[in-house]
This record gives structure tokens, sequence and C-alpha cells, in this order.
């Protein structure tokens, strides 16, 4: 069993080292570096750094609960990086992309994912210039906190209502994935707010914005973490389970 998630890990990490080769235009969801006023930048850090504790804590608990959920943790963090440094081009010099992380979300919870994804947006915004190191608090709160908790809360609602363990799985990462650019228009309204409409004037063209390419993306991301849920679940390297 080990040794199967280690080939799928490996081969995760080797299709987004493969991917550092590709040069890319560096416009994406994630916000840029420098784009968000001090004050902005700041505020959202001190949000998002007891999600970080409060992650750390949860890896910790599964680690010494079970050693061998080390390497399907590493499976779910090279998942969220590859799918979401996939790029895909949308207006306004903006991009899409998936953001991978219902499926940590099903196999540990949410609280974990505050921290795979922040190692994921450190990673990325290092080596892809995707993000960056003053905006990855307010990064890191829309992809890695507020959209898992959105996707976690639909999965157990899911699960209780008696839908099939692949209907919930669709619509926990579909969730995550539209509850992701949904916070991240309310970050730039707030910050960016329009002359004549104000901070939800921007919010609501923001959301436009995004909603042309998203929703296409989120449903893909969806069924793709249902394939990649339900091989895991054949192989007998998970159990199928509402956590």
């Amino acid at each position: 069993m080990e040794q199967q998630l280690k080939r799928l890990s490996f081969s995760g990490l080797g299709l987004g080292l493969l991917m550092l080769a590709v040069p890319d235009d560096a416009f994406a969801m994630h916000i840029m570096e420098g784009f968000l006023p001090p004050l902005w930048a700041l505020a959202w850090w001190v949000l998002f750094l007891p999600c970080l504790w409060y992650g750390l804590v949860r890896l910790r608990q599964i680690v010494q609960q079970d050693s061998h959920q080390k390497v399907l943790l590493a499976l779910c963090g090279a998942f969220i990086f590859v799918l979401s440094a996939l790029k895909i081009p949308s207006v306004t010099g903006s991009c899409s992309h998936p953001t991978g992380v219902g499926l940590a979300v099903i196999l540990f919870g949410p609280g974990v994912v505050a921290t795979l994804g922040a190692i994921v947006l450190l990673f990325q915004a290092l080596l892809l210039a995707h993000g960056g190191l003053t905006t990855l608090g307010a990064n890191g709160m829309s992809m890695a906190v507020i959209g898992p908790v959105a996707g976690y809360l639909v999965w157990r609602l899911a699960r209780k209502s008696g839908l099939r363990s692949d209907v919930a799985v669709f619509l926990c990462a579909m969730t995550a994935d539209l509850m992701t650019y949904f916070v991240t228009s309310l970050q730039l309204g707030a910050a960016f707010p329009d002359p004549q409409s104000g901070a939800a004037g921007a919010m609501a063209k923001f959301m436009g914005i995004f909603c042309l390419t998203q929703i296409p993306v989120a449903i893909a991301e969806g069924l793709l973490t249902v394939l990649i849920y339900d091989q895991l679940t054949k192989r007998q390297l998970i159990t199928a389970r509402g956590i």
C-alpha cells in the first residue's frame, strides 16, 4: 500500500517539477506580490497565521496517530501543487485555475489543508512567480482556509443526506474551488473599491470576471477529484468514509 502511494506521490511531484521548466506568464488567481496595499496584506496575514498554526497541530496529530499517513499527505500536497499551477487564460490579464484542495479536505479534514496550502503557495511564489510572499496570507485564507472549510461543510452535508460518495466528492471539490474565487473577489474588491459603486460594486465586477472561466474549471476539478478518490478507494489505499 505504501509503495503504491509513494509512486502516486512521486508522479505528481514529478509533473509539478516538469512544469517549472515550462516558461509562462505569471498572471494568475493568486494575488501577485505587492498588489495588495500593505495594511490589507498585513491584515490577511494576521488572520491566516492562527489557521496555519492549527494546521500544523492537526498535521502532527495525524502523523502521530498513523505514520503511514505521511505518504498520503504528500500525495494530497502534490495534487494541490500540480492543479493550482495549471493556469488557464481568463480576462483582463488574469487566469483561472483549479485549487486541488478537495481531496485533502475529504481525507483529512480542512484543518491540515492550511499547512499544505501554505507550503504550496510558498513554493509557487518562490519558483513560479505565482502569487507572492506579502500576499501569501490573503491567498492562504482564500485557497487554504475558507475554500476548504466550505468544501468540508458541503461534504459533511452531502454524506449526512445519504448522497453517493462520488457525488459528495464532486460537490466538495467544486464548492472549495468556487469559494476560493468568491473570497478572492471579496479581497480585491475590499482593497480596491470602485469610485462610483464602492467596494460592493468592485466585488461584483471581480466575481463576474472570474465566473466566466471558473465555473467550468470547478466542474472539471470536481470530476478529476472523483476519479482520484475512486482509484484510491478501489486500490484500498483509503477507506470510503465520511470524516
